[in-house]
């Protein structure tokens, strides 16, 4: 009796515990054990995480009334207490009972839930269109309405931090895996078209704060839009396995005023005109080198490895190499980078021809090479016309 007793006590008390496990508020939910969906700052970031915790509620008081009745039948019903069982065969009355409640809830569920997805699709009266391209492993945002392009790679300490035997903890890392080289810079307030595309495996776009994510995948465009309500910096990451660099691909959206958004697009093509006209200018072998190095951390070392000896098997190494320490094989050099190779993805189109020329004269001059080549960027328009 004693035992009985004390399973009785157990098995109320884990009930209460489950209820207040989920009944809890959200915020204190999420906040305390991170365990609830992110509720985001967008319009249907939030009615996503309505509809979420609607029906979170619904399946908890259903599993805590089918459950607490199974345990109560178990406990009072068990045959050490000599109980009997019932003969019977079945009710009608039953049947119909258990077969349209559940319809009837899942109806419930489903017309507010199919309503969200037509909102989600509807990217009518955008005031901004951002196409978004996965590559490996890197992501390209075109501004469409400003003519503008910028490409967004994992931050140098991140890289540096991930290499085999860095020596780096990374824990040093700024937002290690987390954190990119240039972020999507969007103005709070206003609605966003996002285009996603992929350029050679598929991808996949997820900004949790924003409510949704969309597959990027090759020759086919997937849109979706967003209203950021609040300001500030939101991550996320490729959430669809493209390979080797998947987890190199963090995803982070500066969200700012208005009018800050628009002094930014204006320094940014600024700082890309400035830079495309410097492109005929000769560099010194110092500033190549200082340029490169740059360059090749934001866009080989993953590969490659900043010893430059590459992955055995997988990545080529560079130090050594007959492409990067043999004069003659320069042009075979600079095609490679333009247009890429196997594995290697094509570069010509994500760099300038400053940028191409300097990683190339770094390349042949760094670690184990030191063939004194020099590549300009004049080189590298006229590899780009073969």
């Amino acid at each position: 009796m004693h035992l009985n007793k004390r399973m009785s006590k157990f098995l109320s008390n884990f009930i209460l515990v489950l209820s207040a496990l989920f009944l809890l508020s959200p915020d204190i939910l999420h906040a305390a054990w991170g365990l609830n969906m992110t509720q985001g700052v967008t319009p249907i970031s939030q009615d996503v995480y309505n509809m979420h915790m609607t029906s979170l509620y619904v399946v908890t008081v259903i599993g805590l009334l089918v459950f607490g009745m199974m345990f109560w039948s178990i406990f009072h019903h068990r045959k050490s207490k000599g109980v009997k069982p019932a003969k019977f065969s079945h009710s009608t009355t039953v049947e119909v009972i258990w077969t349209l409640v559940p319809l009837l809830i899942i109806i419930s569920l489903a017309v507010p839930a199919t309503k969200l997805l037509a909102r989600m699709d509807n990217t009518s009266e955008s005031s901004i269109t951002i196409k978004v391209t996965g590559y490996q492993w890197k992501w390209k945002y075109d501004y469409i309405n400003e003519d503008l392009t910028i490409y967004s790679n994992l931050a140098t300490d991140s890289v540096e931090a991930s290499q085999r035997n860095s020596g780096i903890n990374p824990s040093s890392a700024d937002n290690y895996l987390r954190n990119t080289d240039t972020a999507l810079v969007l103005p709070v307030g206003k609605k966003i078209r996002i285009m996603t595309t992929a350029n050679d495996v598929i991808h996949a776009w997820w900004v949790p704060d924003l409510g949704w994510k969309r597959d990027a995948i090759p020759g086919f465009i997937n849109d979706n839009w967003t209203i950021i309500n609040k300001e500030g910096v939101y991550r996320g990451q490729c959430a669809e396995i493209c390979g080797k660099g998947h987890g190199y691909m963090p995803i982070v959206v500066k969200a700012v005023p208005e009018k800050e958004y628009l002094a930014w697009v204006e320094d940014t093509k600024a700082a890309l005109k400035s830079k495309k006209d410097s492109g005929d200018k000769e560099l010194t072998m110092d500033e190549l080198k200082s340029k490169g190095e740059a360059v090749y951390k934001a866009n080989c070392l993953a590969c490659h490895q900043a010893n430059g000896q590459g992955i055995k098997g997988v990545f080529p190494g560079l130090d050594g190499s007959p492409l990067a320490t043999l004069k003659d094989r320069i042009p075979e050099h600079i095609h490679q980078v333009i247009y890429g190779k196997n594995n290697m993805p094509a570069f010509g189109e994500q760099l300038s021809d400053t940028d191409i020329a300097a990683v190339v004269t770094y390349e042949r001059n760094n670690w184990g090479n030191k063939t004194g080549d020099i590549v300009q960027s004049k080189d590298v328009s006229a590899g780009r016309k073969k």
